[in-house]
């Protein structure tokens, strides 16, 4: 049986490292590189007859005095125009003058947010998270009303799905100051996805380590977390994994449009597994031994005493 609970603090240092550099990037703006429905703006997806080169698209936008647009080419060869809010007659014209340059060209969709409705967007966004993390805490706290202290389940599985935000952030925050990747309402979705998910995989340790608690299994709480785990191991890993092949799947063959909600989940699921192992139920031992003046570095390089060693009892 491994010793997952002996090696809490090398867990917490891998969090940490992990966790700094997406830190680092969303404290310098941009922060992160919003899309039109945070920052408003119009889109269109355009498809061309015969072949266009992205960078003779670009210039030629540049000259129509949409020089600020952002282009991408999406995986069917379309390409995804990105630029201020604009109308429908502005729209047309431009696929007008398109039309004459390049030839024959289509608009498959159009759609513009106003300075507005993103600011309203955004702001919905943040009250979602927050009233999740809150139903959150006060569901955990009721399932597990039954333990000691069941209000430390709660915090733990909000401290752990925090941790998985941050990592979904930072990883985006960095993606977008290096590969100009924008969140969009899609994102949004994703990151709600990505809660429920971690807080899912939480809950099946969690319930676990309540079922052993009141089985008496062990005295020591740290052997109880860590038979817990072990009974777990299996069941979190085999349902990560099979999730997983299917975003990847969708993540190569999928569509542009939902590439970020994809993404997302990818990283969400991965970040999601790995806290609920990791994380949140070694915080349940740190709590329940008061090792939070032990988050220190240094001791995690400690020797560890034989009885903190001993196996769990199975």
């Amino acid at each position: 049986m491994i010793d997952f609970v002996g090696k809490r603090f090398w867990w917490f240092l891998i969090s940490a490292v992990v966790l700094v550099p997406g830190i680092i990037s969303l404290a310098i703006p941009p922060h992160l590189r919003p899309g039109i429905e945070f920052t408003s703006g119009s889109t269109m997806t355009l498809k061309f007859e015969q072949e266009v080169a992205q960078s003779d698209l670009r210039a030629y936008l540049a000259e129509s005095g949409y020089g600020d647009a952002i282009l991408q080419r999406t995986t069917e060869g379309n390409f995804l125009l990105r630029t201020r809010e604009i109308t429908s007659d502005t729209k047309d014209s431009l696929l007008t003058r398109l039309k004459d340059k390049f030839g024959s060209v289509t608009a498959l969709d159009f759609f513009s947010v106003s300075p507005l409705v993103a600011a309203e967007t955004a702001q919905r966004a943040a009250v979602a998270v927050a009233i999740a993390a809150a139903a959150i805490l006060l569901y955990i706290s009721y399932a597990f009303r039954k333990v000691q202290k069941p209000f430390r389940f709660g915090v733990c599985a909000i401290i752990a799905m925090i941790h998985d935000v941050f990592v979904v952030l930072g990883a985006f925050s960095l993606l977008g100051r290096f590969f100009s990747l924008e969140i969009d309402s899609m994102f949004i979705a994703g990151m709600l996805t990505v809660v429920g998910y971690s807080v899912h995989d939480t809950i099946v340790v969690f319930d676990r380590i309540r079922e052993n608690s009141i089985k008496g299994v062990s005295k020591d709480f740290g052997e109880v977390v860590n038979y817990s785990i072990s009974q777990t191991l299996g069941r979190s890993l085999n349902t990560s994994l099979t999730t997983l092949f299917v975003i990847v799947a969708l993540f190569l063959f999928g569509g542009a449009t939902i590439k970020s909600f994809i993404l997302v989940l990818l990283i969400g699921i991965l970040t999601g597994t790995y806290s609920s192992i990791f994380n949140a139920s070694q915080l349940l031992v740190v709590w329940e031994k008061k090792e939070w003046g032990k988050f220190l570095i240094w001791r995690s390089f400690q020797r560890r005493t034989p009885a903190e060693n001993r196996k769990a009892v199975v």
